[in-house]
């Protein structure tokens, strides 16, 4: 069975293709900088959040420790209504802080590959210019 003869690319194809590759690149490089714009201030706001709610809770377990001993030296109504509502305060920031972590780990992943892809790119853009600059010399 004969084979089918390869055509041989025309200079128009090569530097249309070329262009179209080099247009995809500045628009991911441009791209990623937004995007590491972007998570960055999304990660600051995260630690903030989640520095907040460690204090928080420290504050609220020394609370729950002192209510605690309350509690078991007089074992009253009010005693017992404050060590609950210390419980449920307790409860719920350490649920949002639990969330606001896992938050921040997603964000610092995600940050830290858009920030290499981003770099990539930029380098990218960059040595190809200075290719180009030098093969205009030529």
């Amino acid at each position: 069975m004969a084979r089918a003869k390869k055509s041989i690319a025309k200079s128009d194809f090569v530097q249309k293709n070329l262009e179209a590759a080099l247009a995809k690149l500045a628009v991911a490089a441009a791209a990623g900088q937004r995007a590491v714009a972007v998570r960055g201030r999304e990660g600051k706001k995260l630690a903030v959040t989640v520095k907040r709610l460690a204090k928080r809770k420290a504050a609220q377990l020394r609370r729950k420790k002192i209510a605690s001993k309350r509690a078991r030296k007089s074992p009253n109504g009010e005693t017992r209504r404050a060590l609950k509502a210390a419980i449920r305060e307790l409860t719920g920031t350490t649920k949002a802080l639990a969330k606001a972590k896992t938050a921040k780990a997603a964000n610092a992943t995600e940050f830290a590959s858009l920030r290499t892809a981003h770099r990539r790119a930029s380098a990218y853009g960059r040595a190809i210019a200075q290719i180009d600059r030098a093969l205009r010399r030529k």
